[in-house]
């Protein structure tokens, strides 16, 4: 059987990724595995339709799909994301209709669950029969037990494609609403003080959903806000994972093109930020994901912290609780406060204009107070893996994230709290003793939780 591997890294062969599927492509000598490094040549492809429709028949021919790539923020890399729009967008879902197909990542296991999620509901989307999915650690191939497992996936996904295996189904086509939003300008104003807001968006359409809700919210304020469309910044690619900005935070575009010095001087000195996108596919443009992936300079640093964030979304969010998961994620890992979703799906112009007078009003409040709610799992549990990779094997190359931590406190590590050990140490002592543990566990453990709490409300 030939295996199709279409490669996600946009190093091409110089890939962490392509190095484990050169290992299953060892453990199963009686196959072909043909690559396509379809990120590393998304230009070519999407100028060359020639090109693209000669690669397409080569999938064609493969009995099977391996999606494989690394993970960039929480999902594929832009490149990819721009290959399957391509696969859409020109009518090539018949190429994958029907195959048997797995998805492969490598990653240090950042919300590559969502990744997976998005992949999978592709898969749906284009016909394919889902045969499983597997997220490897950067060093799982040096580990015996790991490549035994790897083996194991490459081995039962050929197999499915031999039995024709029935598959589970998790994932069904979307519901689009067929409605059009009419704008309309908002005659209560929002004071915003002197809080600087941008607002972000990849609209193509003066006409769209996205456009008018977008005009809309601009009239919800007194003063003007600024509104920059990303399709018009000076990006010149999308993220290409060489990891030059891992020493100091300089980006192997720099002086080649202008993101960074727009993050810098707009993103990161706005106290408010928007971001409005449409839905496509499962995730939003390709465009935003490579703004997303191009914040990358700056590393695993929260440099958003204190700001207000929201999102103003035309298309079926709801429908898509992996998308919002994403996009909390995104704002949660930068310490910022996510105020929250506006949409076009209520499907009434006038119950989205309150939708979005409503979030006007609420960014403008929150940042006057410098609110901040507390960071979920989303973003506790994200910035503790970011903590621990960077303190131990990502401590090189990640050199400039490193001593920002170590700065910033953000090494706060459990054994640091010398007090609590000690005490939590005393207490596993004294519970040896049959009569100190009948009286702790039995009797005098709720009211010992409540009593430090009961203690402070009596002094406020």
């Amino acid at each position: 059987m030939t295996i199709a591997v279409l490669n996600g890294s946009p190093k091409g062969e110089k890939s962490v990724t392509m190095n484990y599927i050169k290992f299953l492509e060892k453990k199963n000598l009686k196959h072909k595995f043909k690559y396509f490094n379809v990120s590393q040549k998304i230009a070519k492809l999407e100028k060359n339709k020639e090109y693209f429709k000669k690669e397409m028949a080569a999938i064609n021919d493969a009995d099977g799909v391996l999606w494989a790539f690394p993970l960039y923020y929480c999902l594929v890399p832009s490149q990819y994301k721009r290959f399957i729009e391509l696969i859409f967008k020109r009518r090539a879902e018949h190429i994958f209709s029907g195959k048997y197909a797995a998805v492969f990542t490598t990653s240090i296991h950042f919300f590559d669950h969502t990744a997976h999620n998005y992949m999978e509901g592709i898969c749906s989307d284009l016909g394919i029969k889902y045969a499983g999915g597997y997220s490897a650690g950067m060093g799982d191939l040096f580990d015996p037990e790991e490549r035994k497992q790897i083996e194991y996936f490459g081995r039962n996904f050929i197999t499915s494609i031999q039995k024709e295996t029935a598959v589970l189904i998790n994932y069904y086509p979307i519901e689009w609403k067929n409605f059009n939003y009419k704008e309309k300008d908002n005659e209560l104003k929002t004071d915003q003080g002197n809080k600087k807001i941008l607002v972000l968006t990849d609209s193509t359409n003066p006409g769209s959903n996205l456009s008018g809700m977008v005009r809309t919210f601009w009239s919800c304020f007194n003063k003007g806000i600024e509104i920059i469309n990303i399709n018009e910044l000076d990006i010149k690619g999308g993220c290409l994972g060489c990891l030059r900005c891992a020493y100091d935070n300089i980006c192997s575009y720099d002086g080649n093109d202008g993101y960074t010095e727009f993050y810098r001087n707009k993103v990161m000195k706005a106290d408010i930020l928007i971001y409005a996108g449409t839905v496509r596919d499962r995730y939003l443009s390709s465009r935003w994901k490579m703004f997303f992936d191009r914040q990358f300079f700056k590393n695993h640093k929260p440099v958003l912290s204190g700001k207000q964030a929201a999102f103003i979304i035309s298309g079926p969010l709801s429908q898509l609780p992996n998308l919002r998961e994403i996009l909390e994620a995104e704002i949660q890992m930068n310490m910022a406060n996510c105020c929250g979703f506006a949409t076009d799906e209520a499907g009434n112009s006038a119950a989205i204009g309150e939708q979005l007078a409503g979030l006007a009003e609420k960014v403008a409040e929150a940042s006057t107070a410098g609110y901040s709610k507390p960071r979920t799992f989303l973003g506790v549990g994200g910035m503790k893996i970011f903590r621990d990779q960077i303190y131990s094997h990502l401590r090189f190359p990640f050199k400039a994230d490193y001593y920002y931590y170590k700065k910033n406190g953000l090494f706060d590590f459990p054994q640091k709290k010398r007090k609590e050990r000690l005490l939590a140490s005393i207490f596993l002592f004294l519970t040896r003793f049959k009569g100190f543990r009948e009286e702790v566990y039995n009797h005098r453990m709720k009211d010992e939780m409540v009593k430090p709490l009961k203690s402070l409300l009596e002094n406020i």
